[in-house]
């Protein structure tokens, strides 16, 4: 990602995301993770607000390549607006800007949340609009959320509007 620092010296992600007008759960939300190998992190979720802490995973089994998409295997806690649950997740993403000319990065996938108990298809897209910028849009199988990121060494800050119209912000920092 550009504006990124050394990565390889950073090891934990802290994170925090606020959200209006939510359930407890998704109102306020703080992750903490560390990265065991370029391919693997492993972390916690805590929902303050509902007094919930849920496990983090995100194992990149297949990187990109010119021709072949990363294939990408994680869990986290259920998608927004779910007021418990787990999400265990398989998707597919390819930045496509050599292939099109067009800064985009396309994912799809399916996830499997336990509060509804079913698979759904998720996706979505990242645009890049500068070195710092960019913007995604999220779609977790249910409803969309279009975000707008800036990114500064080792910080990311986000713009979030939850199923497009209720605001947040996101920040994180790799240490």
């Amino acid at each position: 990602m550009g504006g990124t620092g050394n990565q390889d010296a950073d090891k934990w992600t802290f994170g925090v995301r606020l959200i209006a007008n939510q359930i407890d759960r998704a109102r306020w939300r703080n992750t903490l993770t560390y990265r065991f190998h370029p391919r693997f992190t492993a972390g916690v979720e805590y929902n303050p607000l509902a007094g919930k802490v849920s496990p983090l995973a995100n194992l990149v089994a297949l990187t990109e390549t010119h021709k072949r998409p990363a294939l990408i295997f994680g869990t986290s806690s259920d998608r927004i607006g779910t007021p418990f649950g787990q999400s265990y997740y398989a998707t597919l993403s390819k930045n496509l800007q050599h292939e099109t000319g067009l800064p985009v990065a396309p994912y799809a996938g399916v996830a499997y949340g336990t509060f509804e108990d079913r698979f759904r298809p998720i996706g979505g897209l990242n645009i890049t609009l500068s070195e710092r910028w960019s913007s995604t849009i999220i779609f977790d199988g249910v409803r969309v959320h279009p975000l707008l990121n800036y990114a500064r060494g080792r910080h990311q800050f986000s713009l979030i509007l939850e199923r497009g119209r209720n605001p947040g912000v996101s920040y994180s920092i790799s240490f």
